[in-house]
């Protein structure tokens, strides 16, 4: 029977039930709860220090600069507009684990006692970007250059047609806003998502718990990018969202679950998985063979793991944070250590990631996109990896 189940349930395998929280993961939680409702006033005064520093320019300046200020009017109601959704967004915070207290995150009478940093005020608006990436009519392109070769590999592993996809368990590692997992349960595997950051599981759970209406919502989000605009209304353009709604069109016959927590401290059943999923995930460690061993770990004999995204390193430019960097060169032949076959792989697979379709300036990866096996046995170091796999080569 088909099923969606209400995302970050805490009791999945050896994870650690909310109300079990340490003191200093709850003032996490209250920062990045502080950060959301703080979105209003931090957005504004970035808008007052340039309207401050145009008011002390001359008549003359001013005058010149008089569509400009039009432009700071535009950005003030779009933050506001943006702010309205984050209220409603942080309403269902209280839901956002089940079997927890529900008291257990909420501040005392609005007090926080946290400082919130410019670091997260940044996660705020990029989530609102990530809302647009995954699941606004904006953000097609990107998720067909980085969803649609995961979800096609896939369905060619475990063909639907002659599958019992309901039986194929699916781990989607660093699922985001849950839109890679809400794909591959649509087509009726058992999916699940795991994310570590606050930021997007709480943007995630309004989505795919409360979101009631296709295009319910209008968001700003890229009313942040004060540079290379190259028209007035490029700053103030709206998206709207979800483009589908996952409480309107549930999976035909999947289930669709997410898990809150650390990768690496939750997974550690052996053989439980038929397949995992990672897009834009792998480079999220400080170490990434502690990754490709978890995953070797948690699949089934004869289970895959399908991968597609760079190699950015996220901490390996963080003050306090150790970090390894090895090539994907290095990463192909950790994998055949561990125990994994390579059966297709491609290089310089060119996908953009949360980019602003209108700005005048873009970065675009060149991607890895590969599809590993694990084996009983070891196997050698042997072969080249970089063969043509869907049109893409080295």
């Amino acid at each position: 029977m088909s099923s969606v189940t209400e995302p970050f349930a805490d009791n999945h395998h050896d994870g650690v039930a909310a109300d079990q929280l340490v003191d200093e993961e709850r003032k996490n939680f209250l920062l990045i709860l502080a950060a959301f409702r703080l979105y209003k006033t931090t957005s504004m005064i970035s808008v007052d220090q340039r309207e401050m520093y145009m008011n002390s320019l001359s008549k003359n300046h001013q005058y010149l600069l008089s569509k400009y200020r039009e432009s700071l009017h535009k950005i003030r109601d779009a933050i506001l507009t943006n702010y309205q959704v984050i209220n409603v967004m942080v309403k269902t915070i209280d839901q956002l684990f089940l079997n927890d207290n529900e008291s257990t995150y909420r501040d005392n009478n609005g007090e926080f006692g946290v400082k919130v940093g410019q670091n997260e005020i940044e996660r705020v608006q990029v989530t609102l970007k990530q809302i647009a990436r995954d699941w606004s009519a904006d953000g097609e392109m990107e998720r067909q250059q980085c969803y649609q070769p995961i979800i096609d590999e896939v369905t060619r592993l475990f063909p639907p047609n002659d599958t019992d996809v309901e039986n194929v368990r699916i781990l989607v590692p660093g699922a985001g806003l849950g839109r890679l997992m809400y794909e591959l349960s649509y087509i009726g595997y058992f999916c699940e998502g795991n994310e570590f950051s606050l930021f997007m599981l709480i943007a995630s759970n309004f989505i795919l718990n409360r979101c009631l209406i296709e295009n319910e919502y209008k968001l700003y989000p890229y009313v942040h990018q004060y540079v290379n605009n190259l028209n007035r209304g490029d700053q103030t353009r709206a998206i709207t969202f979800p483009d589908v709604s996952p409480t309107q069109r549930p999976p035909k016959k999947g289930t669709m679950n997410m898990v809150a927590g650390d990768f690496l401290e939750i997974y550690k059943e052996a053989d439980y998985w038929d397949c995992v999923a990672t897009c834009f995930f792998i480079d999220c460690a400080n170490n990434i063979v502690d990754f490709i061993e978890t995953i070797y770990n948690i699949l089934k004999p004869n289970g895959v793991w399908v991968n597609l995204g760079p190699l950015l390193y996220h901490y390996s430019d963080v003050m306090g944070e150790h970090s390894i960097e090895p090539t994907f060169e290095d990463i192909c032949h950790i994998m055949k250590q561990v125990g994994f076959v390579i059966e297709k792989c491609a290089t310089g697979v060119r996908t953009l990631y949360s980019q602003n379709p209108k700005s005048m300036h873009k970065s675009e990866y060149e991607s890895v996109f590969f599809t590993c096996r694990k084996s009983a046995q070891k196997s050698e170091c042997n072969g080249n990896s970089n063969k043509q796999m869907n049109g893409h080569t080295k």
